[in-house]
């Protein structure tokens, strides 16, 4: 089979094809030929070790892991004897968690990984765009904020690939969604279920007079002490791509909170993927209340394109990438 690996790390030219044995299941695993992946944020930040944290994780000369890829969309080939979740023909989709590894045209998963059966409403792709974004977008709202019906929410960069799955997740908790995109991209996110949006180009949010209940950063565009400006007494800012300065801020906020000096409260963390949030979004998808946003497609063969691409920040939606054989 074939996989992208880097050895290295750096730019997306770091990356290759190579040629790999096929993995064979354990006893309680399930072997899946991949049809769709994806290159997400996540995937070049490890590529190119930025945050520099990333090498205390993933080895500090030289990566660990060299196969990237989270975002799992494929059918179930072989299976473990001891087995009985999945069935050899199985449509599935799902993700990797820390182990990364899905850019490649078979891997071998736990039947109690975080993957479920593909819905038939969906294609591969369709499938492999969602688990990253929504995964992440599910943890910050409903584990971290908390969400509940009747809130207010800013979403800022609500085009991108957690984004668009935040407005949507937001809007299933019951919450009333305000996106911040480009205004190319309005009517997209307005078809997501957003109650308003705003163009960041031509309007600071935080310079409103208003109040949210909720402000998600999923790019890394604003921070906290912008957003404090707009959030309610006990509102909370989500940084889901929070780096060094949001921990600068978290530890900071943290001191005034303990002092009682602040009741606005800044979060980070990191999502893990878990069977329970895999087969919930199945359902949704099911019911129509989950879409799936895909701004390109690129074959394995131009995965160097894709990391470029992606890495540029520019995306609507997740990319996509796809493999040879019958979907």
């Amino acid at each position: 089979m074939r996989a992208a690996i880097h050895r290295r790390y750096g730019p997306p030219e770091v990356l290759q094809l190579v040629s790999r044995d096929i993995p064979e299941p354990k006893a309680n695993e399930v072997q899946i030929r991949m049809v769709a992946s994806s290159v997400t944020s996540g995937d070049w930040h490890m590529r190119k070790a930025d945050p520099f944290a990333v090498r205390l994780f993933n080895g500090l000369w030289k990566p660990k892991l060299t196969c990237l890829g989270s975002e799992v969309a494929g059918v179930v080939t072989a299976v473990g004897d001891q087995v009985s979740r999945f069935s050899i023909g199985d449509e599935v989709f799902g993700a990797t968690g820390l182990a990364l590894g899905a850019n490649a045209e078979y891997l071998c998963l736990a039947q109690d990984a975080p993957i479920a059966v593909k819905p038939a409403n969906i294609s591969f792709r369709e499938a492999a765009a969602i688990p990253f974004g929504a995964v992440t977008a599910l943890y910050f709202l409903k584990q971290q904020a908390q969400l509940q019906p009747g809130q207010t929410v800013l979403i800022y960069g609500a085009a991108g690939a957690v984004g668009i799955y935040a407005v949507q997740i937001a809007k299933i908790l019951g919450a009333r969604v305000t996106a911040v995109c480009r205004s190319k991209n309005h009517d997209m996110v307005r078809r997501m279920g957003a109650d308003e949006v705003m163009d960041y180009q031509q309007q600071d949010y935080h310079a409103l007079d208003r109040q949210w209940d909720v402000v998600l950063d999923s790019v890394g565009k604003t921070d906290f002490n912008l957003a404090r400006k707009v959030l309610s007494p006990h509102g909370q800012f989500l940084a889901c791509a929070g780096q060094l300065k949001e921990m600068r801020q978290l530890l900071f906020n943290a001191l005034l909170r303990l002092l009682k000096l602040e009741t606005r409260q800044l979060k980070m963390g990191i999502a893990i993927e878990q069977q329970a949030d895999i087969e919930w979004f199945a359902r949704l998808i099911e019911s129509g209340q989950l879409r799936a946003v895909i701004d390109s497609e690129y074959p394995l063969d131009e995965i160097v394109a894709a990391h470029r691409y992606v890495e540029q920040g520019h995306k609507v939606g997740s990319v996509v990438l796809t493999f040879d054989g019958p979907e």
